[in-house]
């Protein structure tokens, strides 16, 4: 099969997975209008080129946190990426890694933080669910011990997203094998056998963590996170790690303002790709806002496809896209190959953008470029 575009791997991905897998990587909160809120938002702008301009030659690196990286997008942090194909957190950041571009490791993967970071010789980052303050700052260390270079601190998960399709499908860790489970494993007898091979995924940062780790996984697979966490909680947090901090989940720049303040190294803009809040704005329509108040790098994610999607956040003020389900179509469709489809894809899309629009290099976009369409 070619594949021509994210939603080709898409597409091929839901062939591929168990309906309840599928699912799962593919929904979004209540009635989804975030899901789709996310993808129409980028129709709010229009390009204007520039003409008159050597594009003969185009430059779609950036630098960010004193690292060159090959193109301005980064592997977001996703869990239970096992699910989608065996070993699916090493695969992530072994293609992160020869492309050289950022991979952020989920506190909810099914590799543990010491596993992934043996598997690649890339930059490692890793993403922090707070569930317990005490087990948060566990981690944190397990993360310095093993060469992670940047923290990131997600914030908008003091609860569960309502995640119907989940509920339907009683979606959670360990899998419930029903009928209905059994009949779509063996209507998907390739991911059947990947998944008798290797057995019931878990979430592998808790198995040896604590000796309340079923109690810890329990309450991550429903999203039971410390709801206390605030301006003191993160100020500790700060104290222990000695890297790049970045801060996740916001869209107020009152609230990146107040993250700069309590140590914070930048910050990513996200409403947990519809995930969460199915009311809540796009990251998009508060970015020009909060990259003109800040002085510290700024990140986005939520509803990224199309290389032109990221084009418009860089000329509207973002430092790096991240990408979350772009990647896990990939991933689920041709395992690590498809990984290294999506980014080879969206690298071109970026390319062929700059060279339409009259710009030789990711780093001169601003919103000169842009027009609302409105």
């Amino acid at each position: 099969m070619s594949y021509i575009n994210i939603e080709d791997y898409r597409q091929q991905a839901k062939t591929k997975l168990p309906r309840i897998v599928f699912d799962y990587l593919d929904g979004g909160a209540e009635d989804e209008k975030g899901l789709q809120h996310n993808r129409n938002i980028f129709d709010q702008w229009r390009f204007k080129p520039q003409r008159l301009v050597d594009v003969s030659q185009r430059d779609i690196s950036c630098k960010l946190f004193n690292h060159k990286w090959s193109a301005p997008f980064a592997i977001a942090p996703t869990g239970l990426n096992s699910s989608f194909w065996p070993k699916g957190d090493a695969l992530l950041a072994k293609s992160a890694a020869k492309a050289n571009i950022p991979f952020i490791l989920s506190t909810a993967s099914n590799m543990s933080i010491e596993e992934v970071a043996q598997a690649c010789d890339g930059e490692k980052w890793f993403q922090l669910y707070v569930v317990h303050q005490e087990l948060a700052e566990h981690m944190v260390q397990r993360a310095l011990t093993a060469g992670y270079t940047t923290l990131i601190i997600t914030l908008d998960v003091s609860v569960n997203g309502y995640r119907e399709r989940d509920i339907r499908n009683e979606f959670g860790l360990p899998l419930r094998f029903t009928p209905s489970l059994l009949l779509d494993g063996i209507l998907h007898p390739a991911w059947a056998l990947r998944f008798m091979r290797n057995g019931m995924p878990q979430l592998a940062n808790f198995v040896t963590s604590q000796s309340t780790s079923l109690e810890v996984q329990a309450a991550l697979m429903s999203r039971q996170m410390d709801a206390t966490f605030d301006t003191e909680s993160l100020k500790r947090i700060r104290e222990i790690w000695p890297h790049t901090l970045l801060l996740k989940g916001l869209v107020r720049h009152e609230d990146a303002n107040i993250a700069v303040q309590c140590g914070a190294d930048g910050v990513i803009l996200s409403n947990h790709g519809g995930r969460q809040l199915d009311c809540s704005i796009s990251p998009m329509e508060t970015l020009a806002e909060v990259a003109q108040v800040m002085d510290k790098p700024v990140l986005i994610d939520s509803g990224f496809r199309r290389g032109s999607d990221i084009v418009k956040a860089l000329c509207l003020g973002a430092d790096m896209v991240c990408l979350g389900r772009a990647t896990l179509y990939g991933l689920a469709a041709q395992g690590e190959a498809g990984v290294d489809g999506v980014i080879q894809l969206l690298k071109q899309d970026v390319d062929r953008t700059l060279a339409q629009i009259g710009c030789p290099s990711t780093n001169l976009l601003n919103s000169k470029y842009l027009t609302s369409a409105k």
